[in-house]
């Protein structure tokens, strides 16, 4: 393991953006996000507790061009965009949002290749940091993660006071480090406060769920309308919880033309929304307790059987961040048991 100096992080990140696009925590827009360095802020250094706005928006733009077109003699020309070749670094995530960006490539590079997505996540190295001060909403603890771990990333931060250790998780982790100055060996004593430092943090992750039979319990529960109206009853149908989830993903695609030149975009949508899944026929989710049911399924019932993954990392932003205090947490605690009995459709 290596280790850098605190005081030369600014050094470290200079280093890096010679060769990279480097993208850091920052509040300059208002909500806390992953924007591009400005060569000197490493204040985040102090505040940063997690962004708002998940990094996955550095891979699936919350709105880009697919394409352009122009109509010419009754025919369409199609004009693509040039391929995202451009190196980025991702420095500071968490490890709950690296685990979500290796959930949301299953769709996008497993189940199909989308190469709008791909061509950024192939070409973006993820340095993480571990999150030493989790908010009383975070729950990574109970699916399978933990606030310090070193997994999902190419390099692993841990603030050990004075300095940060230095963990290479990857082939491409460790051939970064090998090029870049001011980064030394850490010692045993290193290695051991940042285990101290890592079951502190471990410790601080109090709120707890229960997944061991969560795949049984939701299932049962499907056709229990009541259940799921009460769940559903303070939700304002606003998408805050799916936007700003780490593994949703859902998109819309539309074309926008205006004198014969046009284009085709992708932007993010939201299970949430009651338009979301309005067909020309009917609306298969008008109620909003359908809506509610399908956004908690696909993260717990629905992605775990395609993927043997929870498409959840107990970030809570669901939770701290949702305008009337919705809960996912106290949503699966108080699933039923049973399934319930009745005539509801599905």
């Amino acid at each position: 393991m290596k280790k850098v100096k605190k005081q030369d992080i600014t050094r470290l990140l200079s280093q890096w953006q010679k060769e990279f696009t480097v993208f850091v925590p920052s509040r300059e827009n208002g909500a806390a996000e992953m924007t591009v360095w400005d060569g000197q802020d490493v204040s985040f250094l102090d505040w940063y507790r997690n962004t708002v706005i998940p990094p996955k928006a550095n891979f699936l733009l919350n709105m880009e061009i697919m394409f352009g077109f122009r109509k010419e003699d009754g025919s369409y020309n199609l004009e693509l965009p040039a391929a995202a070749t451009q190196k980025q670094l991702v420095f500071g995530i968490r490890p709950c949002d690296a685990r979500a960006t290796s959930i949301i490539d299953m769709v996008f590079k497993d189940a199909y290749e989308d190469k709008y997505y791909l061509n950024r996540r192939e070409n973006t190295l993820l340095i993480g940091m571990g999150c030493l001060n989790p908010y009383d909403s975070c729950f990574c603890t109970s699916l399978g993660l933990g606030p310090a771990e070193a997994t999902d990333v190419d390099l692993m931060l841990t603030d050990i006071g004075d300095d940060f250790l230095i963990e290479e998780v990857t082939d491409k982790g460790k051939e970064l480090v090998a090029r870049t100055e001011g980064v030394v060996e850490a010692t045993r004593d290193d290695e051991s406060r940042a285990g101290e430092v890592k079951d502190t943090a471990y410790k601080k992750v109090t709120r707890k769920i229960d997944t061991r039979e969560i795949e049984k319990r939701l299932p049962a529960s499907f056709d229990n309308e009541e259940f799921w109206e009460k769940v559903a009853a303070k939700c304002v149908s606003c998408g805050i919880c799916t936007f700003l989830c780490p593994t949703c993903y859902c998109f819309d695609i539309n074309d926008e033309m205006l004198k014969g030149d046009g284009a085709r975009y992708r932007n993010w949508d939201s299970c949430s929304f009651p338009l979301y899944t309005k067909m020309p026929a009917e609306n298969p989710r008008e109620e909003k307790w359908r809506r509610v049911r399908q956004k908690v399924h696909h993260k717990y019932t629905f992605y775990p059987s395609l993927f043997d993954v929870i498409a959840c990392t107990g970030c809570g932003r669901c939770i701290r961040l949702c305008p009337v205090n919705w809960d996912i947490t106290q949503t699966l605690e108080s699933v039923p048991a049973e399934a319930a009995t009745g005539t509801e459709k599905k």
